[in-house]
Protein backbone atom coordinates (compact mmCIF):
# COMPACT_ATOMS: atom_id res chain seq x y z
CA UNK A 1 0.00 0.00 0.00
CA UNK A 2 1.93 3.48 -1.21
CA UNK A 3 1.24 5.62 2.03
CA UNK A 4 2.40 9.11 2.35
CA UNK A 5 2.83 9.13 6.22
CA UNK A 6 3.01 12.77 6.40
CA UNK A 7 1.01 15.52 5.14
CA UNK A 8 -0.33 18.71 5.76
CA UNK A 9 -4.17 17.85 4.31
CA UNK A 10 -5.76 20.04 6.83
CA UNK A 11 -3.86 22.90 6.17
CA UNK A 12 -5.81 26.05 4.03
CA UNK A 13 -3.46 25.16 0.96
CA UNK A 14 -6.01 22.38 0.36
CA UNK A 15 -8.78 24.15 1.33
CA UNK A 16 -10.39 24.85 -2.19
CA UNK A 17 -9.97 21.47 -3.45
CA UNK A 18 -9.19 18.88 -0.99
CA UNK A 19 -11.80 16.45 -2.48
CA UNK A 20 -10.37 16.21 -5.89
CA UNK A 21 -6.50 16.14 -4.25
CA UNK A 22 -7.73 13.38 -2.76
CA UNK A 23 -8.97 11.88 -5.21
CA UNK A 24 -5.31 12.13 -7.56
CA UNK A 25 -3.91 10.23 -4.46
CA UNK A 26 -6.32 7.52 -4.43
CA UNK A 27 -6.37 6.89 -8.44
CA UNK A 28 -2.43 7.07 -8.20
CA UNK A 29 -2.72 3.95 -6.26
CA UNK A 30 -2.22 5.66 -2.53
CA UNK A 31 -4.04 3.82 -0.13
CA UNK A 32 -3.39 6.03 2.75
CA UNK A 33 -2.39 9.32 4.34
CA UNK A 34 -1.72 10.19 7.77
CA UNK A 35 -2.73 13.78 8.02
CA UNK A 36 -1.22 15.93 10.71
CA UNK A 37 -2.24 17.90 13.65
CA UNK A 38 0.56 20.04 14.17
CA UNK A 39 -1.21 22.41 16.63
CA UNK A 40 -4.95 21.77 18.64
CA UNK A 41 -6.37 23.32 15.49
CA UNK A 42 -4.73 21.71 13.11
CA UNK A 43 -5.40 18.57 14.73
CA UNK A 44 -8.77 19.49 15.25
CA UNK A 45 -9.17 19.60 11.34
CA UNK A 46 -6.90 16.50 10.78
CA UNK A 47 -9.48 14.64 13.32
CA UNK A 48 -12.33 15.48 11.34
CA UNK A 49 -11.42 14.53 8.43
CA UNK A 50 -10.02 11.07 9.59
CA UNK A 51 -13.18 10.72 11.15
CA UNK A 52 -15.10 10.29 7.57
CA UNK A 53 -12.86 8.39 5.65
CA UNK A 54 -10.61 5.29 6.67
CA UNK A 55 -7.88 6.01 4.20
CA UNK A 56 -6.92 8.80 6.54
CA UNK A 57 -5.67 8.65 10.11
CA UNK A 58 -4.47 11.91 11.92
CA UNK A 59 -1.65 13.10 14.33
CA UNK A 60 -1.70 15.53 17.41
CA UNK A 61 0.63 17.53 18.77
CA UNK A 62 2.40 21.08 19.14
CA UNK A 63 5.56 21.65 17.06
CA UNK A 64 8.59 22.88 18.12
CA UNK A 65 7.80 26.44 16.71
CA UNK A 66 5.13 26.86 19.42
CA UNK A 67 6.55 25.23 22.29
CA UNK A 68 6.29 28.58 24.41
CA UNK A 69 2.71 27.29 23.97
CA UNK A 70 3.26 24.36 25.90
CA UNK A 71 1.01 24.34 29.80
CA UNK A 72 -1.02 21.56 31.57
CA UNK A 73 -3.70 22.48 29.56
CA UNK A 74 -1.88 21.20 26.44
CA UNK A 75 -0.51 18.18 28.08
CA UNK A 76 -4.55 17.44 29.08
CA UNK A 77 -6.05 18.10 26.03
CA UNK A 78 -2.67 16.17 23.91
CA UNK A 79 -3.06 12.91 26.51
CA UNK A 80 -7.08 13.43 25.26
CA UNK A 81 -5.99 13.51 21.57
CA UNK A 82 -3.66 10.62 21.89
CA UNK A 83 -6.78 8.19 23.35
CA UNK A 84 -8.84 8.85 20.38
CA UNK A 85 -8.81 5.87 18.01
CA UNK A 86 -8.03 7.65 14.91
CA UNK A 87 -5.35 9.82 16.15
CA UNK A 88 -2.09 7.55 15.76
CA UNK A 89 0.75 9.36 16.66
CA UNK A 90 1.74 12.34 18.69
CA UNK A 91 3.55 15.63 16.34
CA UNK A 92 4.92 16.63 14.78
CA UNK A 93 7.11 17.49 18.08
CA UNK A 94 10.86 18.02 18.39
CA UNK A 95 13.06 20.57 18.32
CA UNK A 96 14.07 23.42 15.52
CA UNK A 97 17.24 25.87 16.24
CA UNK A 98 17.23 27.29 13.07
CA UNK A 99 14.13 29.64 13.35
CA UNK A 100 14.09 29.51 17.30
CA UNK A 101 10.67 30.75 17.23
CA UNK A 102 10.24 29.12 20.72
CA UNK A 103 13.11 29.50 23.28
CA UNK A 104 15.03 26.38 23.57
CA UNK A 105 14.23 25.51 26.78
CA UNK A 106 11.20 25.67 26.49
CA UNK A 107 11.19 23.52 23.14
CA UNK A 108 13.32 20.89 25.38
CA UNK A 109 10.27 20.94 27.71
CA UNK A 110 7.67 20.61 25.32
CA UNK A 111 9.63 17.97 23.27
CA UNK A 112 10.08 16.07 26.39
CA UNK A 113 6.69 16.06 27.63
CA UNK A 114 5.01 15.01 24.37
CA UNK A 115 7.25 11.97 24.59
CA UNK A 116 6.22 10.83 27.65
CA UNK A 117 2.67 10.89 26.80
CA UNK A 118 3.29 9.21 23.79
CA UNK A 119 4.95 6.40 25.83
CA UNK A 120 1.98 6.24 27.96
CA UNK A 121 -0.55 6.11 25.25
CA UNK A 122 1.17 3.33 23.19
CA UNK A 123 1.81 5.27 19.92
CA UNK A 124 4.52 7.01 18.51
CA UNK A 125 6.28 10.60 18.09
CA UNK A 126 6.60 12.49 14.50
CA UNK A 127 9.96 14.17 15.04
CA UNK A 128 10.61 17.73 13.44
CA UNK A 129 14.33 17.59 13.92
CA UNK A 130 16.23 21.18 12.45
CA UNK A 131 19.71 22.27 13.13
CA UNK A 132 19.79 20.09 16.60
CA UNK A 133 20.81 16.68 15.98
CA UNK A 134 22.65 15.68 19.08
CA UNK A 135 19.95 17.33 21.63
CA UNK A 136 17.24 14.69 19.50
CA UNK A 137 19.38 12.35 19.55
CA UNK A 138 20.19 12.53 23.58
CA UNK A 139 16.20 13.34 24.17
CA UNK A 140 15.21 10.61 22.11
CA UNK A 141 17.54 8.08 23.97
CA UNK A 142 16.19 9.50 27.22
CA UNK A 143 12.70 8.31 26.03
CA UNK A 144 13.45 5.04 24.81
CA UNK A 145 9.91 4.01 25.24
CA UNK A 146 8.70 5.71 22.73
CA UNK A 147 8.97 4.99 18.93
CA UNK A 148 9.92 7.98 16.83
CA UNK A 149 9.92 8.52 13.05
CA UNK A 150 12.30 10.94 11.79
CA UNK A 151 10.27 13.13 9.39
CA UNK A 152 11.32 14.81 6.37
CA UNK A 153 14.88 13.47 6.72
CA UNK A 154 17.58 15.73 5.99
CA UNK A 155 19.83 15.57 9.37
CA UNK A 156 23.38 14.10 9.78
CA UNK A 157 24.67 11.01 10.55
CA UNK A 158 24.72 10.83 13.90
CA UNK A 159 20.73 11.91 14.81
CA UNK A 160 20.39 8.64 11.88
CA UNK A 161 22.43 6.48 13.87
CA UNK A 162 21.27 7.46 17.24
CA UNK A 163 17.94 6.84 16.01
CA UNK A 164 18.57 3.14 13.88
CA UNK A 165 20.19 2.33 17.17
CA UNK A 166 16.96 2.72 19.08
CA UNK A 167 15.14 1.14 16.56
CA UNK A 168 13.25 4.26 14.97
CA UNK A 169 12.02 4.84 11.50
CA UNK A 170 13.27 7.12 8.94
CA UNK A 171 10.92 8.85 6.74
CA UNK A 172 11.96 9.99 3.00
CA UNK A 173 10.56 13.00 1.34
CA UNK A 174 10.39 14.74 -2.00
CA UNK A 175 13.60 16.15 -1.07
CA UNK A 176 15.37 13.46 -2.28
CA UNK A 177 14.47 14.16 -5.94
CA UNK A 178 16.28 17.58 -5.63
CA UNK A 179 19.76 18.28 -7.22
CA UNK A 180 20.91 19.36 -3.94
CA UNK A 181 20.34 15.79 -2.00
CA UNK A 182 23.53 14.52 -0.60
CA UNK A 183 21.87 11.98 1.51
CA UNK A 184 21.43 8.93 -0.26
CA UNK A 185 23.84 6.84 1.79
CA UNK A 186 20.99 7.63 4.30
CA UNK A 187 18.68 5.69 2.25
CA UNK A 188 20.61 3.20 2.05
CA UNK A 189 21.96 2.94 5.25
CA UNK A 190 18.27 2.63 6.85
CA UNK A 191 16.92 -0.81 7.66
CA UNK A 192 14.63 -1.56 5.25
CA UNK A 193 11.77 -2.39 7.71
CA UNK A 194 12.19 1.12 9.14
CA UNK A 195 11.56 3.17 5.89
CA UNK A 196 8.49 5.16 5.49
CA UNK A 197 7.96 7.52 2.82
CA UNK A 198 6.06 10.94 2.97
CA UNK A 199 5.25 14.04 1.10
CA UNK A 200 5.35 16.68 3.57
CA UNK A 201 2.67 18.31 1.39
CA UNK A 202 1.64 21.16 0.86
CA UNK A 203 5.73 21.81 0.97
CA UNK A 204 8.52 20.22 -0.47
CA UNK A 205 7.09 18.93 -3.69
CA UNK A 206 9.43 16.61 -5.85
CA UNK A 207 10.91 16.71 -9.13
CA UNK A 208 8.93 17.17 -11.77
CA UNK A 209 6.73 18.95 -9.60
CA UNK A 210 9.05 21.63 -7.43
CA UNK A 211 7.48 25.03 -7.22
CA UNK A 212 4.11 23.90 -7.09
CA UNK A 213 1.61 22.41 -3.87
CA UNK A 214 3.10 19.46 -2.92
CA UNK A 215 -0.17 16.62 -2.31
CA UNK A 216 -0.43 13.08 -1.63
CA UNK A 217 -0.56 11.83 -4.82
CA UNK A 218 3.06 12.86 -5.49
CA UNK A 219 4.89 10.21 -2.50
CA UNK A 220 4.75 7.97 -5.81
CA UNK A 221 7.96 9.86 -7.07
CA UNK A 222 9.85 9.97 -3.62
CA UNK A 223 8.87 5.84 -3.85
CA UNK A 224 10.34 5.90 -7.23
CA UNK A 225 13.45 7.43 -6.06
CA UNK A 226 14.15 5.87 -2.68
CA UNK A 227 13.50 2.59 -4.77
CA UNK A 228 16.38 3.55 -7.64
CA UNK A 229 18.88 4.14 -4.76
CA UNK A 230 18.33 0.82 -2.94
CA UNK A 231 18.47 -1.05 -6.46
CA UNK A 232 15.04 -2.41 -6.10
CA UNK A 233 11.77 -2.67 -7.96
CA UNK A 234 9.46 0.15 -6.97
CA UNK A 235 6.36 -2.06 -6.40
CA UNK A 236 8.78 -4.17 -4.04
CA UNK A 237 9.55 -0.77 -2.08
CA UNK A 238 6.10 0.21 -1.76
CA UNK A 239 5.04 -2.74 -0.27
CA UNK A 240 7.57 -2.65 2.14
CA UNK A 241 7.03 0.68 3.29
CA UNK A 242 3.33 0.38 3.53
CA UNK A 243 4.23 -2.69 5.60
CA UNK A 244 6.09 -0.48 8.29
CA UNK A 245 3.33 2.27 8.32
CA UNK A 246 0.75 0.06 9.03
CA UNK A 247 2.94 -1.44 11.89
CA UNK A 248 4.16 1.49 13.47
CA UNK A 249 1.10 3.82 13.07
CA UNK A 250 -1.44 0.96 13.79
CA UNK A 251 -3.42 1.52 10.74
CA UNK A 252 -4.91 -1.30 10.15
CA UNK A 253 -6.34 -2.09 13.06
CA UNK A 254 -8.44 1.34 12.37
CA UNK A 255 -11.19 0.23 10.26
CA UNK A 256 -13.88 3.14 9.75
CA UNK A 257 -16.50 3.64 7.17
CA UNK A 258 -15.55 5.97 4.56
CA UNK A 259 -18.60 9.55 4.55
CA UNK A 260 -20.44 9.08 1.68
Amino acid sequence: MLTDTHCHLADPAYEADRGEVLERAWAGGVGHVVVIGESPAAAQRALTLAAGDSRLSATAGIHPHDASTWSGESEGWLRDQLAHPRVVAAGEVGLDYHYDHSPRRQQHAAFEAQLALAAAAGKPAVIHAREADEDVAAILSAHSGVTAILHSFSSGPALLRAGLVLRHYVSFSGMVTFKNWRLDHAILETSLDRLLLETDGPYLAPVPHRGKRNEPAFVRHVAERVAAVRRMPVEELIAVTGENARRVFGISQRKVPSAK
